[in-house]
């Protein structure tokens, strides 16, 4: 059972009004955030158009502040527009959709103007106008916003999404423009295509940016930067409205025949039943096979190939992605479509196929991911002269998963990391190279036979020997 003094609402509740009132003004003085917050609580109370009074002024205000936002401060800024967005969303809107509305894209302007003089390294700050934007379609569902004018407002804000506030937003607003407003909207964007930006009178060339030449660059990317927005647009409306066509109309011959634009098409061939068109865009991509193939091309072609029915193509398919990139989600999806029995005698070729991968660590990544601990220890027995002790990604994981069963192993992976800190001077790492030799010391009692490697004495004899004097090392060991 819960304590009389466990901060909770039953217990809170206990002490009566006026005396958590008295507490609020203490707890809230000195601190803006707290203060804005019970303002804001006080204006619902009183009705949702006092609220969205209060709203409206905190988000001007916030618009037109100059101070720059950092990590320092970033986090009272966060809480105080999830509070503005609460406020919209649980006290307005339901009250009165067209107002909760209106505030809806108040705050979303407020985006520009507060990115200009933020830092949003973390992605905190962008995600709560993510939140705003998801909410824009249901609210402006809610509020029978007329087609045309919600096609308008969208269009504007699709101009002003310099810092992706509105990334999806026609998928958003899909239900509440209806067929009507996509079409409007289709046109409206059109009409954008078509009209070209004006270029600033002669002599205003230096108002614009520095000099004629700054000027006329400045007014090229503008010009980009609306072909592409119209670009993407267009594909959103064509896949709002299902017209596959229209989306593929988008690309230019070229670009079709990149792989990733390539797997797009089809996919949207293949929901539409339009399985053979599909597969004639994936196999006129232009694929590398020597090089690193999209994962969304080959998963595409195999969605066609089964839609088509060719199931042993596909299966060929599966087999030749696995042993070009060692994917364990392609070898499951092979060994699954097997019969009994035959998966067997598979799995163990792709195990063979794999210890002779060209790539030591892509190997090494696959048995670890399979899982198959016993290849892995395999791997970098037999082929520790391959090992590269930079790359501690791979190697950290794999000292930790092969220790308990497979010392060995996990200690070449530790030797590696120790060797490549020390060859190399990494002082930022000879304090983990150190932690690595003094695991190497623990396995090396759990190590039967070193074979034709060095017994732990005489490797770290051979450490001082040669790096005797990177006393920055030596001072963290106990050895």
């Amino acid at each position: 059972m819960a304590s009389k003094t466990t901060l909770n609402e039953k217990n809170l509740e206990t002490l009566g009004a006026a005396r958590l009132a008295e507490l609020l003004i203490e707890i809230s003085t000195g601190s803006a955030v707290a203060k804005r917050r019970l303002r804001l609580e006080l204006a619902g109370a009183q009705s949702p158009k006092e609220a969205g009074r209060e709203v409206a002024k905190r988000l001007t205000s916030i618009a037109r502040a100059r101070s720059f936002v950092n990590w320092k401060n970033r986090k009272p800024l966060v809480t105080d527009l999830e509070s503005q967005l609460r406020a919209i969303k649980e006290q307005i809107a339901p009250a009165d959709p067209a107002e909760g509305l209106a505030l809806l894209w108040r705050f979303m302007q407020v985006a520009t103007p507060l990115f200009e003089r933020c830092d949003d390294s973390s992605g905190i700050v962008i995600g709560v106008f993510h939140d705003a934007c998801a909410l824009l379609g249901e609210i402006a569902l809610a509020a029978g916003t007329p087609h045309e004018v919600l096609a308008d407002a969208t269009v504007d804000a699709l101009r002003d999404n310099g810092y992706g506030q509105y990334d999806g937003l026609i998928a958003i607003l899909t239900s509440a423009l209806g067929s009507e407003g996509l079409v409007h909207l289709k046109q409206r964007i059109e009409a954008l295509s078509a009209t070209p930006i004006p270029v600033p009178p002669k002599g205003e060339w230096e108002a614009v940016s520095y000099g004629s030449g700054g000027a006329a660059y400045a007014h090229q990317m503008e010009e980009r930067a609306l072909q592409s927005m119209v670009r993407m647009a267009l594909k959103d409306i064509a896949d709002a409205m299902g017209d596959v066509d229209a989306f593929i109309a988008q690309y230019d011959p070229k670009s079709r025949k990149v792989p990733k634009i390539a797997a797009e098409i089809a996919a949207r061939l293949l929901a539409a039943g339009r399985a053979e068109d599909a597969l004639g865009f994936i196999e006129r991509a232009e694929v590398d096979n020597d090089r690193w193939v999209p994962h969304e091309w080959q998963d595409t072609r195999l969605e066609v190939l089964e839609a088509l029915n060719r199931k042993d193509e596909a299966q060929a398919f599966r087999w030749a992605c696995f042993e070009r990139d060692l994917s364990p989600d392609y070898l499951r999806g092979f060994l699954k479509r097997l019969p009994d029995f035959e998966d067997m005698e598979a799995e163990e070729r792709a195990m063979d196929h794999a210890m002779k991968h060209a790539s030591l660590f892509t190997a090494l990544q696959f048995f670890l991911a399979w899982p198959s601990i016993s290849h892995a220890a395999d791997l970098l027995i037999q082929r520790y002269h391959e090992i590269d002790g930079d790359r501690y990604e791979y190697l950290a994981l794999a000292a930790e998963t092969l220790s308990e069963r497979h010392p060995l192993a996990a200690t070449l992976a530790l030797r590696a990391m120790i060797d490549f800190a020390l060859t190399k001077a990494r002082s930022k790492r000879y304090g983990y190279a150190a932690e690595h030799l003094s695991t190497c010391a623990e396995l090396a009692g759990r190590i039967e036979d070193f074979g034709e490697l060095e017994t732990h004495d005489a490797y770290l004899a051979q450490l001082k020997s040669q790096h005797g004097r990177k006393y920055g090392f030596w001072f963290l060991t106990e050895a």
